[in-house]
This record gives structure tokens, C-alpha cells and sequence, in this order.
């Protein structure tokens, strides 16, 4: 059975780092469009739901550095470094959280926003250092505005589709109730 499980993961969160490479390009053609849908994070976020805490961050790691590398965007650096930090701590925090609560649509919200936070905080300290390292300043006001102000669009279609989804999979017993 466990084996089974495994399998299963794997090939979900493959799945999931597919439709992360594909989904960009449906809002890439206006970069200002796709850099506030996020649509690298939605993949990510339910991984953590359907496959667990390591594929969940495993993806979210991989993800953006992989796109990077094969499509030059995002921008490996500091853009795709930094979100592969912010991705493995969505897909981590949903994982873990969602393991650990009650399985209802309170707790959902509460999971999804805790990865939410923590990504974004995550995402934060990490371009600290990497703007740093690159001699750039990273200000309080680019935090805000890389994590929530030029994001609020992304965040709401996240809010609004994620819990969507995950009860539809729940339903559908893919993932435990």
C-alpha cells in the first residue's frame, strides 16, 4: 500500500510540475497579468494538499528553477531563486497544516493562508539576501509590494479556486477527508 501511495504521489506531482511550466503561459503574454495571477503558486498550493508535505515542497523548489532554465522566465536571478524558497514553503505549509487539521473548510482557509504567509515571508528574507549578494537593496516597500500589494489578484483567485478545488477532490476521494 505504501508503495502504491508512493507511485501515486510521484505521478500527481508531476502533474502538478507540469501544469506549473504550462500555466504561465496563459498569462505570460502580459507579464504585468501574469506576475499578479501567480499561476506558478496554484499548482503548488494543492500539491501540498493531494501529494503531502515533500512533494509539496520538492515541487515548489523545482518548479520555478525549471522554468527558469527551460524558458528564461522567470529570471533565474533573484526572481526564480527566491520563488523557488517561496513555492517550497507553500507547498510544505499546505502539506503539512492541511495533514495536521481538522478536515473541513475552515481549516482549509487556515492552511492555505498559513502556507500563504509563510511563502511570502520565506520569499522576503531570501531576496533580502539574494539582492544583497547582488548588491541591491531590498527595502520594506519592495517587500510589500513583491508580496502583497501587485499580488492581491493572485491572492483572491488563490482563495477563491484552491478550497474550490481541494472540496472537489475531496469529494472525488483523492484526497482524504
Amino acid at each position: 500500500m505504501t508503495q502504491k501511495m508512493t507511485t501515486k504521489n510521484m505521478i500527481m506531482a508531476a502533474f502538478f510540475l507540469a501544469a506549473g511550466i504550462v500555466l504561465p503561459f496563459f498569462t505570460g503574454q502580459i507579464p504585468a497579468v501574469g506576475s499578479m495571477l501567480l499561476p506558478m503558486h496554484i499548482p503548488v498550493l494543492i500539491c501540498g494538499y493531494v501529494c503531502g508535505w515533500p512533494w509539496g515542497l520538492l515541487v515548489g523548489f523545482v518548479l520555478p528553477l525549471l522554468r527558469s532554465a527551460m524558458f528564461g522566465m522567470p529570471p533565474m536571478m533573484p526572481t526564480a531563486a527566491a520563488m523557488a524558497f517561496e513555492l517550497a514553503a507553500y507547498g510544505a505549509v499546505t502539506g503539512i497544516l492541511y495533514e495536521r487539521l481538522e478536515k473541513n473548510m475552515a481549516s482549509l482557509y487556515i492552511s492555505l493562508i498559513g502556507a500563504m504567509i509563510a511563502g511570502r515571508i520565506v520569499w522576503g528574507l531570501v531576496s533580502m539576501v539574494l539582492y544583497g549578494v547582488m548588491g541591491n537593496a531590498f527595502s520594506f516597500q519592495i517587500f510589500l509590494s513583491g508580496a502583497l500589494l501587485k499580488a492581491v489578484p493572485g491572492i483572491v483567485v488563490q482563495l477563491v479556486l484552491i478550497p474550490s478545488v481541494i472540496a472537489a477532490l475531496q469529494k472525488a476521494k483523492v484526497v482524504s477527508k
